[in-house]
């Protein structure tokens, strides 16, 4: 994991400002390391704020070496692929980095410490975020016996914001003085923390057993938010079912973009049509139970991505789908975590 030392550089060569990019702006706004900068060729000489609109005031350069003389001594692979694999015109760039005394850490699914092959000298390191540590035992339902929140962030589709929900939530808690943990499940969020589990690399079998050795370590705590993954709507995805059978959730948050109608699904010629949001609600939370066989998850929240609108649209959506739904809706990112959160804590009476 990272140190307070560690000064990092993130690589993200042609992927700053598309949805790519989702780990970079991930570390960039959760990480206690500074950011020294980006590395991406075609939006040098800019800030990430002037490249792409979003709010950090990080140079972006063209090279290793300009990331080293800014004073970064870690790169991180700052892009999260379709398929997740290394671009292999980016090896050149990144054993450049080595031979500089640099470290890597790497989100993506190849193996960094197995395609470059090289001997490190301390304290250089090669982290590879998606290789797991342990194979767990099979799931069978025990984090259902803790006493606490269990919340899960769902969603309707891949990268709508459940990382970012999930820890801006955590965060507030600890404001609050809560007791609470993060559990990451994806390489942004195992990064950002410094533990977690990389879901997607464990096998079908393993998966829900994964997500519950996860959960139950954090037993002691009377919050645990779990970070989402993939989509029920999606035909790509099978993750959400692993984390609701490990984590036996009991709290969801629904993480929805403002306005979308349907998902793209890569290789699919037809659009996918987001169902109506109290239906998709009540789909996951009998999922979840079963017809009453397991554990009941009560959706408290909607924490509703407005990016893409002004501040008034953005405010009248989140009434809109409040008068709708009979739910508390919040963007926490634009407005604070306090309506959700209070929400939670005000549900952990019917526990």
């Amino acid at each position: 994991m990272l140190t307070k030392d560690h000064r990092i550089a993130l690589f993200m060569q042609d992927s700053l400002g598309s949805d790519n990019g989702k780990m970079g702006y991930g570390i960039m706004r959760y990480s206690a390391n500074p950011t020294v900068c980006v590395i991406d060729s075609t939006q040098a000489g800019q800030t990430v704020r002037q490249a792409c609109g979003l709010p950090f005031d990080v140079p972006v350069v063209s090279s290793i070496a300009e990331a080293q003389a800014l004073g970064s001594n870690v790169i991180i692979t700052g892009t999260a692929p379709s398929g997740g694999r290394i671009p292999k015109d980016w090896l050149p760039a990144l054993r450049e980095a080595l031979a500089a005394g640099m470290s890597l850490v790497n989100g993506l699914h190849d193996s960094l410490n197995e395609l470059l092959d090289v001997e490190l000298s301390e304290p250089q390191f090669i982290w590879d975020i998606r290789q797991p540590q342990f194979t767990p035992q099979i799931g069978s339902g025990l984090a259902a016996n803790q006493k606490n929140l269990r919340v899960l962030m769902i969603g309707t589709d891949m990268a709508i914001g459940k990382m970012t929900v999930g820890l801006e939530l955590y965060r507030w808690s600890q404001r609050q003085s809560l007791s609470s943990a993060f559990v990451a499940t994806g390489q942004v969020g195992i990064s950002i923390t410094g533990s977690g589990i990389p879901l997607d690399c464990f096998k079908v079998d393993h998966a829900c057993g994964a997500v519950q050795t996860a959960v139950v370590q954090e037993a002691d705590k009377d919050l645990v938010f779990i970070e989402g993954q993939g989509s029920l709507l999606h035909p790509g995805s099978s993750a959400t079912l692993a984390l609701m059978r490990g984590s036996c959730a009991n709290r969801f948050i629904l993480c929805h973009r403002a306005g979308m109608t349907s998902i793209d699904a890569s290789n699919n010629k037809r659009r996918i049509r987001v169902p109506p949001l109290r239906d998709f609600i009540q789909l996951n939370e009998q999922l979840a139970s079963v017809c009453g066989s397991l554990t009941t998850a009560k959706t408290v929240g909607i924490a509703l991505n407005t990016s893409h609108l002004g501040d008034v649209d953005a405010k009248a959506e989140i009434t809109r789908l409040e008068n709708e739904l009979g739910l508390p809706v919040q963007d926490l990112v634009r407005y604070g975590a306090d309506k959700l959160g209070n929400a939670l804590l005000a549900s952990a009476n019917e526990l």
